[in-house]
């Protein structure tokens, strides 16, 4: 919205009249609006986002253009974008029913255009984009993108998850074993979240070790293990579980490469093994 004001002035014989100032407003016919589903987001992760264009005015407004920065920010005299736009996900809906998908760059920015707009009405683009090796993966981590339409801006800002993020490997020493052998199996368990996991958090590892082990030893980052306390095993069927909550996995850390922008992850980790004789 603007406003305006000006007067007129009148000369006759010399004279200089002035007239009173008219004022008044402008009002813009169009207004723009960005949500997500959801303000939060994980590396790797996709993000849903929906910007609302309306039409107050009396007369359709046709071959519109939206961009979307992707969230750019400055970094070390460049620009940086932790987001990546997802081909084929953009939806046009006018008056909430569906369109023929509009024209699509995918930039950065993200550039759509051929957007018409009826009088009195609406029209809303949703688009999915995925969290990218420059979105800041810390606790308090935020990315900002704007939508700009003509003069008109609109932008959301969405916070880094704070969660853990769990993965398991499993192997076995020695691969190779002699029969009435022994043998190893070692879990490790990373974290690639920004947040540690607690005992609240459940954690539990179940395995149906085969061959199946006897005389078990069981160690946890190196510290033996008593059987009931931290874990169960049965020497009938090899099912060995955790007692929920003994196994606690540290936060990742971070750091940003200096040259590229590009977060780099060193994953928390935590470490079980098993071992035990295959005879009894």
């Amino acid at each position: 919205m603007a406003s305006f004001s000006n007067s007129a002035t009148l000369s006759y014989n010399g004279i200089v009249r002035t007239s009173n100032t008219a004022t008044g407003e402008i009002v813009e016919v169009l207004s723009l609006s960005k949500t997500a589903v959801g303000d939060s987001y994980s590396p790797g992760g996709t993000v849903t986002y929906a910007v609302s264009i309306r039409n107050t005015g009396e007369a359709a407004m046709t071959g519109l253009t939206l961009t979307d920065d992707l969230g750019a920010y400055a970094f070390g005299g460049g620009t940086l974008v932790p987001l990546t736009y997802l081909p084929d996900s953009l939806q046009l809906l006018v008056n909430g029913e569906v369109q023929a998908a509009p024209t699509v760059e995918a930039g950065p920015p993200l550039t759509v255009s051929g957007i018409s707009v009826p009088a009195g009405g609406s029209a809303v683009i949703l688009y999915k984009a995925k969290v990218n090796r420059y979105a800041d993966p810390q606790v308090g981590g935020t990315i900002t993108n704007t939508a700009a339409l003509q003069t008109l801006t609109a932008e959301k800002t969405i916070t880094a998850e704070e969660e853990p993020i769990l993965s398991i490997t499993k192997s076995a020493d020695p691969t190779v074993v002699p029969a009435g052998g022994t043998l190893s199996y070692t879990f490790e368990i990373q974290n690639s979240g920004n947040a540690a996991t607690h005992a609240s958090d459940n954690v539990v590892l179940s395995d149906l070790v085969s061959p199946i082990l006897y005389n078990v030893t069981v160690t946890y980052n190196g510290k033996d293990w008593t059987e009931g306390a931290q874990y169960t095993y049965d020497e009938a069927t090899g099912a060995f579980v955790t007692t929920a909550g003994a196994i606690a996995v540290p936060a990742a850390t971070y750091s940003q490469d200096a040259a590229t922008g590009a977060w780099c992850i060193t994953p928390g980790a935590a470490q079980v093994t098993i071992s035990g004789s295959l005879a009894p």
